[in-house]
């Protein structure tokens, strides 16, 4: 909204910041966190006054959790009211792959509302039927799988770039809408099932939007492209600004989810953040680089799958208990030594992710 200030700019004044996205995601990334410090604590009071009992806890989970029984959940609403207001405010509303970011983030946090309203009102932590989640999951990331491929160049359209080699293409053609599909959902439920520890998910997905953004303003640049030599995407440069607010909201989160948490993000956050990290990806041409990037919730959903197939195959466990978070707490370490190392892991793989668009 405030980029068309700059039609108020002779070239040479104040006026003539907002052009530049850099500036611009400075202002989103300031506006999302003010927007957390002041309507956190309220927030928290309202989510606390409504639930009651707060999040249900797992049964069957470790004994360490039932200390936090009565803290309440939905703490995404913050993320996603400061990651909306900062991008609706700061970035340029006319760019295509802004309103995709924020479609797919928006309706991701819709069924993650729906599933933790469910859960908290019923005491149960089932919640809406994963059927339902994945159903409407797949058909959201179905139209921004559609939406990306329209607004990428001719040479790049329904193509998957590989890193590393900076040749090659692989035509997907009318597959890659259904590999798009896969890569936001699966990027949804990943963050979802590594959102189980406080602290744990946020500080990542912090790790990985921002290691995303700078890619986004990287391929968005053709200057930066040439010099780089990856695929030129017009327009996802803009993409910054929308990382600099998720990256400001989640910092005010983090102000009330570090241990031991006054609030959950809940799956009104995991499922946002997630789906927003895929639909940047695919927007971005790096889909492939996600995986590296994002490696952490890659681990985290690969423990489960291989727990839950290797049950039904011998009826025994490879881990303690599944995400792979809950083994080491089995183990006897400490919540907080899991969530630094796992900071620490995620902070390596974004690195090594972002180290991709050097070596070519």
């Amino acid at each position: 909204m405030l980029y068309w200030l700059t039609g108020l700019s002779d070239g040479g004044d104040f006026f003539n910041l907002f052009r530049y996205i850099t500036f611009r995601s400075g202002g989103a990334f300031m506006t999302a966190l003010v927007f957390g410090f002041i309507f956190g604590q309220p927030l928290i009071n309202v989510l606390r006054k409504t639930q009651g009992k707060g999040q249900p806890i797992r049964d069957d989970g470790p004994e360490g959790h039932f200390v936090k029984a009565g803290t309440p959940t939905m703490g995404g609403l913050l993320i996603v009211g400061a990651l909306l207001t900062s991008t609706l405010l700061w970035a340029r509303l006319d760019n295509p792959f802004v309103w995709l970011v924020l479609f797919v983030t928006m309706s991701f946090a819709a069924i993650g509302f729906a599933d933790d309203f469910a859960k908290v009102s019923k005491q149960n932590t089932k919640g809406v039927s994963g059927r339902v989640r994945l159903g409407l999951g797949f058909l959201i990331a179905g139209i921004a799988g559609y939406w990306a491929a329209q607004y990428h160049p001719e040479g790049l359209q329904y193509k998957l770039a590989l890193p590393v080699f900076k040749d090659t293409l692989i035509n997907l053609g009318y597959l890659f809408v259904p590999f798009a599909m896969i890569v936001i959902v699966g990027s949804a439920n990943a963050v979802n099932l590594t959102d189980g520890l406080d602290g744990l998910a946020i500080m990542p997905v912090m790790i990985a939007s921002a290691t995303l953004g700078v890619i986004a303003y990287a391929v968005g640049r053709v200057d930066f492209t040439e010099y780089l030599d990856v695929h030129y995407v017009p327009g996802t440069g803009e993409i910054l600004v929308f990382v600099a607010g998720l990256v400001g909201g989640g910092l005010g989160f983090l102000w009330y989810n570090a241990p031991p948490a006054a609030v959950f993000m809940g799956d009104t956050g995991s499922l946002a953040l997630g789906g927003a990290l895929g639909a940047i990806a695919v927007a971005t041409k790096h889909e492939i680089v996600l995986a590296i990037v994002g490696g952490l919730f890659v681990v985290e959903a690969l423990s489960v799958i291989i727990q839950v197939l290797y049950f039904k195959r011998t009826g025994k466990r490879v881990f303690l208990m599944a995400p792979i978070h809950h083994h080491y707490e089995k183990k006897g370490w400490a919540e907080p030594q899991i969530v630094i190392r796992f900071w620490i892991i995620a902070l390596i793989l974004a690195m090594v992710g972002l180290a991709t668009l050097k070596v070519r």
